[in-house]
């Protein structure tokens, strides 16, 4: 199969059920949590936009349509905000439906994440294509995708963004075996799906961002369900010839993390200027009066 051409497609599965985040996920998606505002998948959208990804198909699964009303055009809503003189707002709502080419296609059942990007095989045809998780979010110069897509164009293999982990942290990624061949480069020579943290080959974790090729779709047919039923885009990952860990340079918040959540608003309202200095001066004096009552 070819991988030779730009990459300008991206596949986004937000068909699953969040159970670390309930009650709040029992009827709305995890992927659809503001921060700052703005929900966490029009981050992931962006980030893909700005990485010149000009097609998105979207995985999406039961108790998520909320996902389709946002990125799809409101004109009721639309009318009513032009009516009413205001503009500003209108031109936000009129640009979140033009960011991209949005498709959306459901999965059948829960399944697991790879079983979720075998519905995308139509849509990426032969071309390579990204992979974004939708509740993985980056706050890095450059996208995080477009630094996977950097590395794509220079070794034309599959590329995966990799990060180090604390130890308490490895049983819940997929964590990888590789040999160092640059200072942010792995040759991966394996991969295994949330190992305890004796079974783990290293500390570096897959971090939810992926340049596949299309050969990827041939494993996922190869990979026989695991635990709970599902299968594992990590397992079929495996059965790529050749493929690259990267260590990009930024930081992800893990929003299906109550904690990594609560860290994502903080520290992305201290970065934005209208929130920064009331925002810093309200947390210092939050701690003072927190450390003078223990």
């Amino acid at each position: 199969m070819s991988t030779r051409g730009k990459v300008r497609k991206a596949v986004i599965p937000v068909a699953g059920r969040g159970v670390r985040m309930l009650p709040a996920t029992k009827s709305y998606p995890k992927e659809m949590f503001p921060i700052l505002g703005t929900p966490v998948l029009q981050y992931v959208v962006e980030e893909a936009v700005r990485s010149g990804i000009t097609d998105i198909l979207m995985i999406i699964g039961k108790r998520k349509n909320a996902i389709m009303d946002y990125f799809n055009r409101d004109f009721e809503l639309e009318n009513h905000l032009a009516q009413k003189g205001k503009d500003d707002l209108l031109k936000e709502i009129e640009r979140i439906s033009n960011l991209a080419n949005i498709y959306f296609t459901y999965q059948k059942e829960s399944k697991g994440l790879g079983d979720a990007v075998s519905y995308a095989e139509e849509f990426v045809g032969n071309e390579p294509f990204a992979l974004l998780l939708g509740d993985n979010i980056f706050y890095s110069k450059t996208p995080c995708t477009a630094q996977l897509i950097s590395i794509f164009d220079r070794y034309q293999v599959s590329v995966i963004m990799v990060e180090k982990v604390p130890e308490f942290k490895v049983s819940r990624y997929g964590i990888i075996k590789g040999r160092k061949i640059g200072e942010r480069l792995f040759e991966i020579e394996d991969l295994v799906e949330k190992p305890s943290l004796e079974e783990a080959p290293s500390n570096f974790a897959i971090g939810g961002r992926y340049i596949l090729t299309p050969d990827i779709f041939s494993c996922i047919r190869r990979t026989p369900p695991g635990r709970g039923g599902e299968v594992q885009i990590t397992d079929a990952l495996r059965l790529l010839n050749r493929k690259l860990g990267y260590i990009t340079e930024g930081k992800r918040y893990d929003i299906g993390d109550k904690l990594d959540y609560l860290k994502a608003q903080i520290e992305l309202g201290l970065k934005r200027e209208e929130f920064r200095d009331e925002l810093r001066e309200y947390l210092e004096s939050l701690c003072k009066n927190v450390c003078s009552e223990e």
